[in-house]
């Protein structure tokens, strides 16, 4: 006797493509961030000292750093260079 099995999706398999695509979102914000901390600390008018400092910040812990620098690190920077 032969029996045909049909293959259905649940709930859960589209619940994890979902979150699946949600992480990839997040993850590429992530990246962009810290990619666009480093180089506009790179790239800022702060002296050799302090972008080095802010540089290695970044690298070593991105995130804190990254968010660090837009919120301090930027807005001091210019306020330095623009004396």
């Amino acid at each position: 006797m032969l029996t045909l099995i049909a293959h259905t999706t649940s709930s859960t398999d589209n619940g994890m493509w979902i979150f699946g695509a949600a992480g990839m979102a997040v993850l590429a914000a992530y990246v962009l961030l810290v990619i666009g901390a480093f180089f506009s600390a790179l790239f800022s008018p702060a002296s050799g000292g302090m972008k080095l400092v802010w540089i290695i910040f970044i690298i070593v812990a991105p995130f804190i750093g990254s968010l660090l620098w837009f919120l301090v690190g930027k807005r001091n920077a210019n306020e330095l260079a623009y004396r």
